[in-house]
């Protein structure tokens, strides 16, 4: 069974390349949330020292 719209490549504006290489696809998630989580880590430890430094 074929849901997709999609019948033809013709007219697409973007190609990604790597879509069918899951490693790449997985390294970038992992990348992008560890990137979030040292974000949050960051901020957490710069209000905790402010906190004390104004507390």
């Amino acid at each position: 069974m074929n849901t997709a719209p999609i019948t033809s490549w013709d007219g697409a504006e973007v190609y990604y390349t790597f879509a069918d290489k899951p490693a790449v696809v997985g390294f970038l998630i992992l990348a992008g949330v560890a990137a979030c989580v040292y974000t949050i880590f960051r901020m957490a430890a710069h209000e905790m020292h402010m906190a004390k430094k104004h507390g």
